[in-house]
């Protein structure tokens, strides 16, 4: 991937993926509650493939801003399986894990570009997944952690 317009296909594509993983999981969820918690994911993760599209057309531009914090909740997690009967803690636990990793994959590939609009748009990228993160930490920190 070496253009902005390459890279942007490609987190409009991760997106999609994240979407359908998540609807896919409301699919197989057994109890009603966890269904409408995971088409919630799946529906932020395609306001996120909608934003990256007004990006690619030029809509809005997506810099990177302000530092998001980290509550490296995440850090401290095993992985999980996501099953058809997986519980609210489990699907935090596996949507952190994924938007870590994202936000890894962009930060690597900003750091391996020079200067210039194509890194200003990785940083971007990550910055946003590292917010998508940071819901998910502070959702797991407020339902499960302060549960327990």
């Amino acid at each position: 991937m070496n253009s902005v317009d390459e890279i942007l296909d490609y987190a409009i594509d991760q997106e999609q993926q994240a979407a359908d993983f998540y609807a896919d999981l409301a699919g197989r969820a057994e109890k009603a509650g966890m269904k409408e918690i995971l088409l919630d994911f799946a529906a932020e993760e395609q306001s996120h493939k909608q934003r990256l599209l007004a990006v690619k057309a030029g809509d809005h531009k997506l810099t990177p801003e302000q530092q998001v914090l980290d509550l490296k909740i995440s850090d401290y997690l095993v992985e999980v399986g996501a099953s058809a009967n997986i519980s609210y803690q489990d699907a935090l636990i596996v949507a952190m894990k994924r938007e870590r990793a994202a936000f890894q994959l962009y930060s690597d590939m900003a750091a391996k570009v020079p200067e210039g609009h194509l890194k200003e748009v990785l940083q971007g990228l990550a910055k946003e997944e590292a917010k998508h993160k940071l819901f998910f930490e502070s959702e797991y920190d407020d339902r499960v952690l302060r549960d327990n």
